[in-house]
């Protein structure tokens, strides 16, 4: 019975971070209908930038955080408007904003081997190997830190989208453009506000990553099919379905200890996938709008 409970609370842990890393994908996924490749680009971008500040500037990691949500709003502002703003909207662009988006991943890595090198990197601080007792099993301050930090960013973006002029807008325009157009909502600047927001989230959590694991300019590829597997299973489009969806997926890998080698615990989210796929496409909570 203490590992099973030991196991469990790893794997609330687990889903606090799970959250944090699929929150910008399915935003943007949920009011542009993208699914931005770049993601994990950016994930791995916002590691690299947390370990730089950390080693030139001596900046803690967790103190960076307003940085680092600030440098990648201003980079998803930048994307959309120089890029993803000329892509046709609906199922005709689906196709060219993968295509595009896949570039956009493969030229920051590029550019991360040019600067970084293929070395692995890791951010070290005085407290990275701190642990703290909860029901006479010790886990990672780290671990902790990143739930509370995913916690206070799904209440903050639920906040947002529910009680400001911006976030109702945006999920308005998310269940329907065109009617959005009609009443007035300048429907390009909340796709332009969306993409930024989604991509902040990313760098949040690369931020969040890069205190726990260590990192090269491949990293990323991982955490976006992750993030893929969460939306899909809390339902397109649905913020809250997004913390429910990383709860399953983190459960279902830790227990997975159980039925499966543990070198296969990462093939069981992707098995999870296509069951629910096959079975309930539009997600296990249904399929919502930023609900």
């Amino acid at each position: 019975m203490g590992e099973v409970l030991t196991l469990a609370v790893s794997a609330v842990l687990l889903a606090g971070f799970y959250a944090a890393m699929a929150y910008g994908l399915g935003l943007i996924y949920g009011v542009l209908r993208i699914v931005n490749l770049a993601h994990g680009g950016i994930i791995m971008a916002s590691a690299y930038l947390t370990w730089q500040l950390f080693t030139k500037l001596d900046l803690d990691p967790y103190l960076a955080i307003p940085i680092t949500l600030v440098v990648f709003f201003l980079v998803g502002l930048a994307i959309y408007w120089c890029l993803v703003r000329f892509l046709p909207r609906g199922s005709a662009g689906a196709v060219q904003s993968l295509l595009l988006l896949f570039g956009v991943w493969l030229i920051m890595r590029n550019l991360a081997y040019l600067l970084f090198t293929g070395n692995d990197q890791a951010i070290r601080t005085r407290y990275s190997t701190a642990s703290v007792s909860i029901l006479g099993a010790s886990y990672s301050l780290n671990r902790l830190v990143v739930f509370g930090v995913s916690m206070v960013a799904l209440i903050a973006l639920h906040l947002f989208l529910t009680r400001t002029y911006w976030g109702k807008a945006i999920r308005a325009v998310g269940q329907n453009r065109d009617s959005c157009t009609l009443v007035g909502i300048d429907v390009e600047r909340v796709y332009l506000l969306t993409f930024g927001l989604g991509t902040a989230l990313a760098g949040l959590a690369g931020l969040l990553a890069s205190t726990l694991f260590a990192f090269n300019p491949s990293f990323g590829a991982s955490e976006l099919l992750k993030s893929f597997v969460i939306i899909v299973l809390g339902g397109l489009g649905s913020v809250v379905g997004i913390a429910l969806g990383a709860g399953i997926l983190a459960f279902a890998e830790v227990f997975s200890i159980y039925v499966v080698p543990s070198y296969l615990t990462s093939a069981v989210g992707f098995v999870l996938l296509v069951v629910v796929l096959v079975l309930r496409p539009g997600g296990l909570f249904g399929q919502r709008v930023l609900g």
